[in-house]
């Protein structure tokens, strides 16, 4: 049986922007092949947590240690030749490219098990499929979104960073992402790092839930169903 091992380890990281200090002493860690959730009210530092760990908003101290590496001073694009795959709530499609560029252009081989590629993107996301020599930066906002996450999971990467993933989407979209993401990633034992204001996205695609109060500071650590058991720590946590 294979050993349980951090993947992604954040210890007593301070983030800035400029003086303003955002994240003040965080530390998490996220298991191989664990799917893991922030929750928190709007504007607690949950973005900033996962830009920091992509290194766009790098902290000013702390450690932050991903697949064995320390990357706290590295650029988002040596991280993301790590393995990680970063879904940022404002999508980032490329404008002037067509779908399956965008596509392409994200495209890595596997690290073995079976390969996310181009017409699986597609069977995910038919609605990709007959759009994909349109321009990506004119789809629609949900449609740009499966595109994001189609581009990510193109990439095959050993660990999936997703920022409100269901954000602006109706609700059918929202079931219909949420059960990608559920069949993909933690059905073929990728690992997830997801912040979500929507908490029943959250509970149905991760297991372990952090609840991130102001400037970053985790006030606990919920399994999903101790939070099914127990809505008050939600009510607590989420302005809901």
């Amino acid at each position: 049986m294979e050993k349980t091992h951090k993947i992604l380890e954040i210890e007593d990281i301070h983030t800035y922007y400029g003086e303003s200090h955002v994240i003040q002493g965080l530390s998490l860690f996220v298991n191989a092949h664990e799917a893991v959730s922030i929750l928190g009210r709007n504007g607690v530092g949950k973005t900033t947590t996962l830009r920091s760990i992509m290194g766009l908003t790098p902290p000013r101290s702390g450690s932050i240690t991903i697949d064995g590496q320390k990357t706290i001073r590295w650029p988002a694009h040596r991280v993301s030749r790590l393995g990680v795959a970063y879904v940022p709530a404002e999508r980032h499609i490329f404008p002037g490219l067509t779908v399956k560029e965008n596509l392409k252009i994200a495209a890595r081989p596997g690290n073995g098990g079976e390969p996310c590629t181009l017409e699986r993107v597609y069977d995910y996301f038919p609605v990709l499929a007959d759009r994909t020599n349109q321009d990506g930066s004119t789809l629609s906002g949900g449609e740009q979104q499966m595109l994001a996450i189609g581009r990510a999971l193109i990439s095959n990467p050993k660990v999936i960073i997703m920022d409100e993933p269901s954000q602006g989407l109706s609700p059918l979209l929202v079931v219909s992402i949420t059960e990608i993401v559920k069949d993909f990633c933690v059905g073929s034992g990728m690992t997830l790092l997801v912040v979500e204001q929507n908490y029943r996205v959250a509970l149905k695609v991760a297991s372990r839930h952090y609840l991130m109060s102001t400037k970053g500071k985790i006030t606990g650590i919920a399994t999903t169903q101790e939070l099914i058991d127990n809505q008050q720590i939600i009510l607590d946590h989420l302005a809901v």
